[in-house]
């Protein structure tokens, strides 16, 4: 495994236990997202040029489109979420309950 392999592997590894552990915050939970998409655009974007072919040249902004789209839509729910529960705790919020 490259070193470079290693950091976007570990980076990515590192995003997801902070979103899988480190859960008392919407915003917490935004950035491992972010951290997360960050890692794979960068690695898919450098795996593109590591091959050199075309057809997959587009992916990386594919991903970072998406990934866009993954935020704005995230901070729309917190801003919802702090407006009618006064918080973005993740414990305060419950889908059973309208």
């Amino acid at each position: 495994m490259t070193p470079v392999h290693f950091s976007f592997s570990s980076a990515f590894i590192l995003g997801l236990m902070g979103l899988a552990f480190h859960r008392t915050h919407l915003l917490s939970a935004l950035l491992c997202l972010k951290g997360m998409m960050l890692s794979l655009f960068i690695a898919l974007a450098l795996w593109t040029l590591q091959f050199e072919s075309t057809s997959f040249s587009t992916a990386p902004m594919l991903l970072l489109a998406f990934s866009a789209c993954e935020a704005s839509t995230g901070l729309a729910l917190l801003v919802a979420t702090t407006r009618t529960h006064g918080t973005d705790r993740l414990q305060n919020l419950n889908l059973l309950q309208c």
